[in-house]
């Protein structure tokens, strides 16, 4: 068997029907890596027959004036349980990469070797564990220990059955966040392309990522139809309503709660009644919020984010919310109904990455507990590998410091 070069077409047929394919496997996402200063070409390992054994897309760009380095997003489209496969595979990849000046494939399939406990958050690995000494047996190099996002793709994911979500099953805390956000008249939009700019100013702070960076998403997947963008409104009408209803409830409790402590000032009553005088304020604001963005003519859009759709799976790749409005949670409300859009006919949602630190002193710990509130399934997968090539241009490059430049300022991608 060897390795050759196949056409987009040829690819897409075998990478659709293959249990580890993935959008980041696809020529959507080749066109996406263009606007990173990646050249693409599709590959596969075929028989004398031409039969495809194994396939995928490669990344690569120059790392210095003449040599490459080649990256498989998401890992090679092959059965690594075949170990003969996969040793062929490798040696084939080499042979065929070594006289272009590559020094080496990056890789990062998406195996998950473990399931986080939901009650102990202790990792319980599995069989897919031993393929980590199958990779290195075969030449491969573990990259890690990437606990806190420090390689090209998270190696702890959040993964939602959809048809298993229940909102009923979801914590107290986050079911009464969410139910206070549909009384502020908070509403899910489906944009379009002019809305990018509205959604960008929700994540522009995040590092690295750019508003080209979205806008060549949108460019990339919009042709097929894979790609999403949804805004969080704020409907003022709706808000001024409900807050005028709940402060007309919560001012017929107080002034009950004041004839009890005529008759009996406990300090329990008294407790409550301070309870209450403090939502009488929360609603008074709200009034006058809602009141004030009504006479204005204003249209809010308080949070955003972009999916992308591939087969029967959702990938959020990017949200964000104004800051300014976070006391009323619009990042659960758009969660929530982000879910609820795609649950008839999708089956599994990806949250994107969680870190694999879950102790309160983690700066992500925010970010863990937020995505692990929705009751995901919570994977580490196997992680990220380089294939060595030409060993001699590979130690020259880690030498030289190249790869550690390329991959310490490189974008984080999806």
């Amino acid at each position: 068997m060897i390795i050759k070069k196949i056409s987009k077409e040829e690819f897409v047929q075998f990478a659709s029907n293959h249990p580890l394919r993935s959008y980041h496997q696809s020529p959507e996402y080749a066109t996406y890596m263009e606007s990173k200063g990646y050249k693409h070409e599709f590959i596969a390992l075929v028989d004398e027959y031409n039969t495809i054994h194994a396939s995928s897309l490669i990344l690569y760009k120059k790392l210095g004036f003449i040599n490459k380095y080649g990256y498989a997003p998401k890992g090679f489209l092959i059965d690594y349980y075949d170990e003969d496969l996969l040793k062929i595979f490798v040696t084939e990849l080499k042979k065929f990469y070594y006289n272009r000046n590559f020094a080496f494939i990056k890789i990062n399939p998406e195996i998950a070797i473990g399931q986080i406990d939901e009650k102990t958050n202790k990792i319980i690995y599995n069989n897919n564990a031993t393929l980590i000494e199958k990779f290195i047996k075969n030449g491969f190099i573990r990259i890690g220990p990437n606990y806190k996002f420090e390689t090209l793709q998270p190696r702890f994911n959040a993964i939602i059955p959809l048809k298993k979500y229940s909102f009923q099953n979801l914590p107290k805390t986050l079911k009464n966040k969410i139910r206070k956000t549909n009384r502020k008249g908070l509403k899910l939009i489906c944009g379009k392309e002019k809305d990018l700019p509205t959604l960008y100013e929700f994540v522009k702070n995040i590092k690295n990522r750019t508003f080209e960076n979205y806008v060549n998403y949108y460019k990339a997947f919009s042709p097929i139809n894979a790609i999403d963008i949804f805004l969080v409104e704020v409907d003022y009408e709706e808000y001024l309503i409900n807050s005028r209803n709940l402060y007309q409830k919560e001012l017929d409790k107080n002034a009950k709660l004041v004839e009890a402590m005529i008759r009996k000032n406990t300090p329990n009553i008294l407790k409550k009644k301070m309870e209450s005088d403090r939502v009488l304020l929360t609603f008074k604001n709200d009034i006058i919020l809602a009141t004030k963005k009504l006479s204005e003519k204003r249209t809010d859009y308080i949070a955003g984010a972009i999916t992308i759709k591939y087969q029967n799976r959702i990938s959020i790749i990017i949200s964000g919310f104004n800051q300014k409005f976070k006391r009323i949670s619009p990042n659960h409300f758009l969660y929530n109904e982000i879910i609820k859009y795609y649950q008839k006919d999708y089956d599994f949602i990806d949250l994107n990455g969680i870190t694999g630190d879950f102790n309160k002193e983690n700066p992500y710990y925010g970010l863990n507990k937020f995505k692990m509130n929705f009751n995901p399934k919570c994977f580490e997968y196997i992680g990220e590998f380089d294939i060595i090539i030409n060993p001699g241009l590979y130690r020259g490059m880690k030498k030289s410091g190249l790869i550690n430049d390329e991959f310490q300022k490189k974008q984080k991608v999806n």
